[in-house]
């Protein structure tokens, strides 16, 4: 089949076309190490959704041939029952989703505070909606004492569910109270050039 369907879906090439006779005549505005970044969050979120096609097509199969059971994935000793390509998928995975992560501070930051700051607000809602996410889907974690294996990098790390959850929202709790104090001071400030600009206003209105 040469061309795709439905036939609108072959208009798309046209996209890059319409979208560089724009750009010609007036530059974007991207720095090269922005393009940069989000090349590597782009690069990193499609191995992502590379490894979800992974274990449909592949690794799935191959989890129901072993001797493997999915409730004992929280025993140190059950990971090394999985497949090889099942574990070298995951850690894959997990390094690409760090990449992910990362490059959103690099995007909106400039200074290592903030971009900090804006890593550990990424991963905590991260975390937290990747739980909220299991338990809507699968009906997992049952409960908040559950075992469950936090990373793969660079051996695995295990805790009950209620420790990460507790940690990512007392990080996003400590990111939102520093980021108060910041957003106070530019109200404030505003607020005085404002007031400033009025009293201006106000005096050159009386002779």
């Amino acid at each position: 089949m040469l061309l795709a369907k439905p036939w609108w879906v072959n208009l798309l090439i046209f996209v890059p076309v319409v979208c560089l006779y724009s750009w010609r005549r007036e530059r974007l505005g991207i720095a090269w190490k922005t393009l940069f970044i989000a090349a590597a969050f782009a690069a990193a979120f499609g191995f992502v959704e590379a490894a979800c096609v992974d274990y449909l097509r592949g690794n799935v199969p191959a989890v129901q041939q072993s001797s493997f059971v999915a409730a004992d994935i929280t025993n140190p000793e059950a990971v090394h029952v999985l497949p090889d390509s099942l574990l070298k998928t995951e850690m894959m995975r997990e390094a690409a989703t760090m990449i992910v992560l990362l490059a959103i501070p690099f995007l909106g930051a400039t200074k290592v505070r903030e971009r900090w700051a804006l890593f550990l607000w990424c991963f905590a809602i991260w975390d937290v909606v990747y739980y909220l996410g299991l338990w809507a889907t699968i009906d997992w974690p049952t409960s908040l004492r559950d075992l469950d294996v936090l990373f793969l990098i660079p051996k695995p790390w295990y805790s009950e569910v209620w420790y990460p959850i507790v940690v990512s929202g007392a990080t996003m709790a400590a990111v939102l109270i520093g980021c108060s104090g910041v957003m106070a001071k530019r109200m404030a400030s505003k607020a005085a050039a404002a007031r400033t600009v009025f009293s201006t206003l106000t005096e050159s209105s009386h002779p």
